[in-house]
């Protein structure tokens, strides 16, 4: 089950959501279609969830979105940006374990 924590980023909301955000966020760039994706996912609940008040967690649906996948350079998924203070501090490619995602999370916190 999905956590109520992930937001789901879209061509409008991301301004709002991510570059104006006052805390770091997490962004996963994820398409329905992608294994890989769907093996991420609940690590990307989990996170959301543990990270709740401290920093946020957004998806963005490529395929929905393909401007804010071009806008960023995606070319392959999953990747998962990490921002702070509306910019990209952190890149992360592929699936990779939770704790790798949280210590991006942290460097962002520090």
């Amino acid at each position: 089950m999905a956590s109520e924590n992930v937001v789901t980023l879209t061509a409008d909301n991301f301004e709002q959501d991510v570059i104006k955000s006052d805390q770091p966020v997490l962004v996963d760039f994820w398409a329905q279609w992608c294994g890989p994706c769907k093996m991420i996912a609940p690590v990307i609940d989990e996170l959301a969830d543990a990270y709740a008040g401290k920093a946020k967690i957004g998806k963005v649906d490529i395929d929905e979105h393909q401007s804010l996948a071009a806008q960023f350079g995606i070319t392959s998924i999953p990747t998962l940006l990490v921002f702070k203070g509306g910019e990209v501090q952190d890149q992360i490619m592929g699936m990779r374990p939770k704790e790798d995602l949280a210590a991006a999370i942290d460097r962002a916190l520090a």
